[in-house]
């Protein structure tokens, strides 16, 4: 049954009350991540945009590959160029390969915020500032992307829009798709039927997460276990990652009715973690093990291993503490660096982490024991600002998030962050 705000404030009043022991700590210095720099390439060009029965921005022309990094902290210049071009399919041929160059899927968003890859091959993407969802067929089918439907958003200046995108492993014999996005009065989950390439009406399954102008989280995901787990920001309320009453500055486990998960750590809460500023990324390695980013605020931006139950430390730590009563990050980075988004884990095993601020992506290879080795730098200003990475078969696939109605999500080759298929 769907939970409003109301049920779900009774289900944090119910659940076990920890009482949090916080004294202030001074982070300590981390040590520097890898600054190497991918070769910058130009970026590939991009079609005009189509108009079927709703027009909508794509692009399918591939551009140059970016090569490979360089281990000096300052870029260089010396792309690796390749002709590749999709060969022309017709109604007797297999549908054509995607061309080894990147390639643009989707342009002319507003702010591409979120990717959920669906079984058959294409994917869906939100477009934050106006709440339309867009279908992408599956590169090579010949289809073209189409606006599946537009939810309820309430948009302001700031973060606030639509959201994080999750389809769960069963989608094929159960199409829904959960969208986490912004009201008037608060963030929130909504479940929407998939029907024939567009949404059915938005049922709330999950309410009251704070919101502000900034720190509304948003990223949402399904875990190998099968529950869905949603990173919040603290809305610019930093007395709300400590409270375990709130929603805010945590990462949350549920079902997708909304209700907590079972064997959640505070008892009838859907609380998995706290103590997050703004979490924007999940993403889960072979073994089992969740990584989450984390939007620091002047300092560090982090890389943690979220374990049930545990506190990191907002607004008490940024970065390191040294501290048992925190958990340390894995990773750090200053923020002109990095500002993490989205983060995905590839087959290589390394954790692969969209930038902001910082332009570019951040491979983070991760040993047995969850220590990160050293941080590499891939496609520094080639694009812009990176929302959101996916692995895609043999490609990765990235959004922009520049602010320019020029937003796209772009396909490239493995190489080009560093990648390899194993």
């Amino acid at each position: 049954m769907p939970r409003s705000s109301r049920s779900t404030c009774r289900a944090l009043a119910g659940a076990a009350v920890v009482a949090v022991l916080a004294s202030a700590c001074s982070s300590g210095t981390p040590s520097s991540p890898a600054t190497a720099s991918t070769s910058v390439g130009s970026d590939p060009t991009t079609a005009t945009p189509t108009a079927g029965a709703t027009s909508v921005p794509t692009g399918t022309a591939p551009g140059p590959s970016t090569g490979s990094p360089t281990t000096g902290t300052s870029p260089t210049s010396a792309p690796v160029t390749t002709s590749a071009r999709p060969s022309t399919a017709t109604s007797t041929r297999p549908p054509a390969p995607e061309p080894a160059a990147p390639v643009t899927l989707l342009s002319g968003l507003d702010i591409a915020w979120s990717v959920a890859v669906l079984p058959d091959g294409s994917a869906l993407v939100s477009e934050r500032n106006t709440g339309r969802i867009y279908h992408v067929p599956k590169p090579g089918s010949g289809g073209q992307p189409a606006v599946a439907g537009t939810l309820p958003i309430s948009r302001t200046d700031g973060e606030g829009g639509l959201l994080g995108l999750a389809v769960a492993a069963d989608f094929a014999t159960h199409p829904v798709v959960y969208a986490y996005y912004s009201t008037d009065s608060d963030n929130r989950i909504a479940a929407l039927p998939w029907r024939g390439g567009t949404i059915g009406e938005p049922t709330v399954v999950f309410s009251g997460i704070p919101r502000g102008r900034f720190h509304n989280g948003g990223r949402i995901a399904f875990g190998p276990d099968g529950f869905l787990y949603v990173g919040t920001g603290e809305g610019g309320d930093t007395s709300l990652s400590q409270n375990l009453s709130s929603l805010g500055g945590k990462i949350l486990r549920i079902t997708t009715d909304g209700d907590p998960a079972p064997g959640n750590p505070f008892g009838g809460s859907p609380i998995w973690t706290y103590g997050h500023r703004n979490v924007q990324g999940l993403a889960w390695d072979s073994r089992g093990r969740m990584w989450a980013s984390e939007f620091g605020q002047d300092t560090w931006d982090e890389l943690n291993l979220i374990q049930a139950g545990r506190n990191y430390g907002w607004p008490v730590v940024e970065g390191r503490a040294g501290n048992p009563d925190y958990a340390d990050p894995v990773a750090t980075w200053h923020t002109s660096e990095m500002s993490p988004s989205g983060i995905a884990v590839g087959s290589d095993g390394a954790v692969y982490m969209a930038a902001l601020r910082g332009q570019s992506v951040w491979r983070v290879p991760v040993n047995a024991d969850g220590t990160a080795g050293k941080p590499v730098r891939y496609l520094q200003g080639t694009y812009g600002r990176i929302r959101d990475i996916h692995f895609v078969g043999d490609r990765v696939w990235i959004t922009t998030s520049n602010n320019d109605h020029k937003d796209r999500l772009i396909s490239l080759p493995l190489s080009d962050v560093g990648a390899t298929r194993r």
